[in-house]
């Protein structure tokens, strides 16, 4: 289970070092308030208690003793959150915008793709598909390989990430032409390169599959009252709990940007979540870091929400889990301390190494 490398699943979970990560995709991001009252007491019973927001809208129940995995399953197979075998949801690496309606082009194009993943190829594990189909694409910063978008004329195109335009497809042909390009992607040795924007700087996409740009991109969602954040994309299943039984809300739908947003809600107390989209606990980088993550040596969190503030990223190691993009500011956990990178990575090289969250905190005189 110390394996690292895959994208941690219910039926196949991840060890970490507060125990098994299993990570749930909810159908749609959507799960009723049942499914995700339910999901909370299985956090706080089988697990830590904490639950992450992905950075492709599933859920992760952290801290899941290896003893309880099965009985889990069992409870979340009940709850119709995962589905009844391994592959099957490994294939269901499904994104969809979070502003869908029922029976909108979005719901209808993820019932139909949902029949077509058992005659997909082989693809690699991280490979994902984003439905991303309301009038301007906003999940175009979200993990994906296949895009469903809609172009300026409200036309559907299907583009490969990291190609600027798609190909104009019918809604019924949505399916075998994402069996097509998937084909495509195999039979040009795509599993090489792992994902399909890596694999397209190497590889030349014909022509067919580029001839329609995508509409312009639109704002994100932000926390309102009724949408809420959650500050490293953490959330305590207990506060969870507690709104969404303060505000009858009737559904939960996740997001990709650590925001969830309550259906039918009332007002009521955030319980610790994030209402104001100006706080900078929203826009600050923090993975769990120790003890938590057994790769970290440094304890992140506590250290983030003491120097909160746009464009910080505070990674336990280099791998950069929380965020694996470049930052103004990122500082690397190394051996019990910290290294500073300034407009980088965090496997880049520091300007500054071995500095203490005191030498942090004080400010240079």
């Amino acid at each position: 289970m110390s394996v690292k490398g895959w994208c941690p699943g219910a039926w196949r979970p991840m060890m970490s070092g507060d125990g098994l990560i299993v990570r749930i995709r909810p159908r749609l991001a959507s799960l009723t308030s049942d499914q995700a009252l339910g999901l909370c007491t299985l956090s706080q019973t089988h697990g830590n208690g904490i639950i992450d927001l992905t950075s492709r809208a599933n859920l992760q129940m952290r801290g899941v003793r290896e003893d309880q995995h099965e009985d889990l399953l069992k409870a979340l197979y009940g709850l119709n959150l995962i589905d009844a075998a391994a592959e099957d949801e490994a294939r269901r690496n499904i994104t969809v915008t979070p502003l869908w309606q029922d029976g909108d082009l979005t719901t209808r194009l993820h019932a139909n793709l949902l029949s077509a993943l058992p005659q997909m190829p082989k693809l690699p594990a991280k490979v994902g598909i984003a439905v991303d189909t309301g009038a301007n694409p906003i999940l175009s910063d979200t993990p994906a390989d296949f895009r469903f978008e809609r172009s300026a004329t409200g036309d559907i195109i299907l583009r490969a990430d990291g190609a600027s335009k798609g190909k104009c497809i019918h809604e019924a042909d949505a399916p075998d032409a994402l069996i097509d390009l998937a084909n495509w992607f195999t039979a040009t040795n795509g599993q090489t390169a792992g994902r399909m924007a890596k694999h397209l700087k190497t590889t030349a996409l014909p022509a067919h599959w580029k001839d329609t740009a995508p509409a312009p991109t639109a704002d994100r969602l932000h926390p309102d009252g009724t949408t809420y954040g959650a500050p490293f994309g953490s959330i305590d299943a207990a506060a969870l709990t507690a709104l969404i039984q303060d505000s009858q809300a009737t559904a939960l739908r996740v997001t990709p940007w650590r925001l969830f947003t309550l259906e039918n809600a009332y007002p009521c107390t955030p319980h610790g979540f994030i209402t104001d989209p100006a706080d900078p606990l929203l826009h600050t980088h923090a993975c769990p870091g120790a003890p938590a993550c057994a790769a970290a040596t440094v304890d992140t969190r506590t250290l983030a929400r003491k120097i909160a503030k746009p464009g910080l990223h505070i990674s336990g190691c280099s791998k950069g889990c929380a965020h694996p993009r470049p930052a103004p500011t990122t500082l690397v956990g190394n051996n019990g301390a910290f290294d500073l990178v300034e407009n980088g990575h965090p496997w880049d090289a520091p300007r500054q190494r071995g500095l203490t969250p005191a030498q942090i905190l004080t400010p240079a005189s």
